[in-house]
């Protein structure tokens, strides 16, 4: 159930979300209902796990009653931001952009509600900056902005200081979102920006514009950037950045991600990646004192993110796994989603048994790679090193028997006590 619209800037503060807001924002919202809008610039064919904290500042407005838009950069992505960039990013194609928009339009829509009175909205600024020709942007936005106030704004003065410099093409974005301001405002009466706290300068000077073209005053809140426990900016994991998308980041990495979290960091990531009241988190935080090692904290938290990114389905076959793999769960338990899941986690061959329908102990450990050689994989047998379907193997258990197979005929292999390896035999 949706809060009351004067809630919106008290749920973000308890919950650490509130970094900075204009003067009047907080009346303005107080006031009633309103529509505002979060930008997304497509520079990959998915957001990441650091998007998903203005992602939620969406949806925290959506659920205090006021109409959430999600402006995807079809336009300004051809650009780029400097904010939070050392140097100049990559131009992309147009149709790199196209496909980018695409993607990341499919990932907005599964945490928005775009149904009922505040129904989220989707939004595209290529629909007005491509078609936008110069001389008209020069003298109904760049006429209104100094120089010197935008070099004073830290995403420019940053890159004037750095070696690399910053081209008049990034130069040139601020005033691109600026005009996305005005233009969400004239067409859809978006009164209210949010974005991550390296984004005020933009979105002031959005403010400005709305201000001295249409005589309105609209507001702007900024999220802290999110770190972790070390101070290392959050979203990164040993394999690079976490994305939302499940072909960048399979659903059990993810829900890995964030069940192996620091136990330091796991308060306020229920505060920032959750819908749990503040009761909940706060009985979960106590959870981590009391009794660190079952991290409950961490699993409440992995499943809820996994359940909102990925869907219940996937989130109940990461669980899955996880029971498996790292409590030494029963392999015959595990559902048909569940064995594909596993598949693509770890070391995967199919086989093809004898001629007589025997399976080769050494061979079905090789092909999987989990031994160099049938002569390796023969010594880890001789040590007591390898198990099959959550069984160790003795040293005379150089065949498995056909009926050992789990469903789809899948075998579950594992060296030592981390390292497995999943065969399907054909046949």
């Amino acid at each position: 159930m949706a809060s009351s619209p004067t809630d919106f800037l008290a749920e973000l503060a308890w919950r650490g979300l509130l970094f900075q807001q204009t003067d009047g924002a907080a009346a303005a919202l107080a006031a009633g209902p309103v529509s505002g809008y979060c930008g997304f610039d497509p520079t990959a064919d998915s957001l990441h796990v650091g998007n998903l904290v203005s992602l939620m500042g969406l949806v925290h407005l959506q659920r205090c009653g006021h109409r959430p838009v999600a402006l995807v950069g079809g336009g300004t992505g051809l650009i780029g931001d400097p904010s939070g960039k050392a140097t100049e990013r990559q131009l992309k194609t147009v149709e790199e952009v196209q496909a980018n928009v695409a993607a990341i339009r499919a990932q907005l829509g599964r945490v928005l509600d775009f149904d009922g009175a505040t129904g989220a909205r989707l939004v595209d600024n290529g629909d007005w900056l491509r078609s936008l020709d110069l001389i008209t942007f020069l003298r109904d936005t760049g006429k209104h902005f100094t120089v010197n106030w935008m070099l004073q704004k830290d995403s420019v003065e940053s890159r004037l200081a750095s070696e690399s410099g910053i081209s008049f093409t990034e130069f040139s974005y601020m005033l691109l979102q600026a005009h996305d301001f005005a233009e969400l405002h004239r067409r859809h009466g978006v009164t209210l920006q949010l974005g991550g706290s390296d984004q005020w300068g933009n979105i002031t000077a959005g403010t400005t514009l709305v201000r001295k073209l249409h005589g309105a005053e609209v507001h702007g809140v900024t999220l802290p950037l999110l770190t972790n426990a070390a101070g290392q900016k959050f979203g990164k994991s040993e394999a690079g950045a976490v994305w939302l998308d499940a072909a960048r980041t399979t659903p059990y990495a993810f829900y890995q991600y964030f069940l192996q979290g620091d136990d330091r960091d796991a308060g306020k990531l229920l505060r920032t990646f959750t819908l749990l009241d503040r009761a909940t988190i706060e009985a979960l935080e106590a959870t981590i004192g009391e009794n660190a090692a079952a991290r409950e904290a961490q699993r409440t938290l992995a499943r809820e993110v996994t359940t909102l990114i990925h869907g219940e389905a996937a989130a109940r076959t990461a669980i899955e796994l996880s029971t498996l793999l790292f409590q030494k769960g029963d392999p015959a338990t595990l559902s048909d989603e569940a064995l594909a899941a596993l598949a693509r986690e770890v070391p995967f061959a199919s086989v093809t048994p004898a001629a007589d329908g025997a399976l080769d102990t050494l061979a079905l450990f090789a092909d999987a790679g989990l031994a160099e050689s049938k002569g390796a994989a023969r010594r880890l047998l001789q040590q007591g090193g390898l198990s099959v379907n959550g069984v160790k193997l003795g040293a005379g258990d150089t065949t498995i028997d056909r009926d050992r197979l789990l469903r789809g005929g899948h075998l579950l292999l594992r060296k030592g006590a981390r390292d497995y390896g999943l065969v399907r035999v054909q046949g």
